[in-house]
């Protein structure tokens, strides 16, 4: 049995949908934003109000307002508020990394953050919020000023509050968020120069920096692009900069890289022909080196440059990414390998990862899928795994919110 074509299925999918969302409302934070839950679901109002968590937040409630639930566009409203508002350097322009209720207390200007806050503006005008394009044009200003750089190809990291400092460091995972920030940009404003800076950036990534390590993506580099392979060593399970390679990222990738050749081929240009092989060689590769690498199932968060498992626990993102991949490169090839894995991966997520109780996924497992929190506590959001749900009942192309407006959920 294909699960990807099975109407049954689908309709466990919407259920998990729901009840995802159902969990995500209590994210909502009274200050402004949304904010940490705890396992219970409970809002942890002791902590920052992040700008990354309330730009994934406002991404999922425009995704719940385009499938129909009430109540979803008030809470839409309420991230973008806080992204005009509380979030946003009225002085220097940008956002902050993170504020409490006196204010920010990290003012660096990330780029990771600043690629969710185009993706939320992208789904918010999707979703046909008051608001939402002019927050995206100012995003994609921002990003264009600062973040991109077009010698490279590729996006910076970090500057201070007012722009002046550069952090002397380049990362793959702000790159990987801006590739899939462009593509919704694209699909929210048809720029197809978008586009041609997404495919730029993952040539980089894939086919150039993956495919010389053996798939073994680094996520580490100077600021001229040299890649720093012992990076956090002495801290390998940082939540957002791990020594090692990142088994997740290369299923993240994997999908990424044949959304953006499906959306070149909507947009009129030729995907080159090393996506779809690139694609299933990483995935390929994520599968290999990641799943029951210590003879236990589930996906270890980091390898090093050999292939030999780091940190062990098996992180509930990782599990929602490849299950995309999964179904992402199955759209795209029909292998039949990718349909196996996607019924493999979602029993596993079943039997370890749902909490049919409390709501939500366990965000972290041991190697022996015992509750853990080492890296994560609680459970932060439910942008990965939402996102796991929907992927399977949309095409490849456009991106998700894009599509829901589309009409293309089935």
């Amino acid at each position: 049995m294909n699960w990807l074509t099975t109407p049954a299925h689908h309709r466990w999918l919407e259920a998990e949908s729901d009840r995802l969302i159902d969990f995500a409302e209590a994210s909502k934070h009274p200050d402004g934003g949304f904010g940490f839950l705890r396992t219970d679901g409970t809002l942890d109002e002791t902590r920052d109000v992040e700008l990354w968590i309330t730009c994934r937040m406002t991404h999922v409630f425009a995704i719940a307002a385009l499938m129909g639930r009430p109540g979803a566009a008030a809470l839409v409203d309420h991230g973008l508020d806080a992204l005009r508002g509380r979030l946003h350097d009225d002085e220097h322009g940008g956002w902050y990394a993170a504020v409490d209720a006196d204010g920010p207390t990290n003012s660096d200007k990330e780029a990771y953050g600043h690629a969710f806050v185009i993706l939320a503006a992208s789904s918010a005008k999707a979703a046909g919020r008051d608001g939402a394009n002019a927050l995206l044009l100012d995003a994609l200003n921002v990003h264009d000023e600062h973040f991109w750089d077009e010698d490279a190809g590729m996006g910076r990291e970090s500057f201070s509050s007012d722009w002046t400092v550069q952090e002397d460091y380049r990362g793959m995972n702000s790159n990987m968020h801006t590739v899939e920030a462009y593509l919704a940009a694209s699909d929210a404003t048809t720029g197809s120069d978008l586009l041609q800076r997404a495919l730029r950036i993952t040539e980089r990534a894939v086919h150039t920096l993956a495919r010389d390590h053996d798939w073994r993506l680094p996520e580490h580099f100077t600021a001229d692009w040299e890649p720093i392979l012992d990076y956090n060593k002495d801290n390998p399970s940082h939540p957002f900069r791990p020594f090692g390679a990142t088994i997740g990222h290369w299923f993240e990738w994997s999908r990424l890289t044949m959304q953006l050749a499906a959306s070149l081929q909507q947009s009129g240009f030729a995907a080159p022909e090393w996506m779809a092989a690139d694609s299933k060689a990483l995935f390929d590769a994520a599968v290999a080196q990641g799943w029951a690498a210590d003879g236990v199932p589930g996906f270890t968060y980091t390898v090093d440059f050999e292939g030999v498992p780091v940190v062990r626990e098996r992180m509930h993102w990782v599990s929602a990414e490849a299950i995309a991949a999964a179904a992402a490169l199955w759209q795209r090839t029909r292998a039949e390998d990718c349909a196996d894995h996607y019924r493999r991966w979602w029993d596993f997520v079943g039997e370890n990862h749902i909490d049919a109780v409390g709501g939500s996924w366990w965000h972290e497992l041991d190697s022996q899928n015992q509750r853990a929190c080492t890296v994560w506590e609680g459970k932060v959001d439910v942008y990965h795994a939402l996102q796991a749900t929907l992927y399977p009942r949309l095409p490849p192309t456009p991106s998700i919110a894009a599509s829901l407006a589309a009409g293309n959920l089935k």
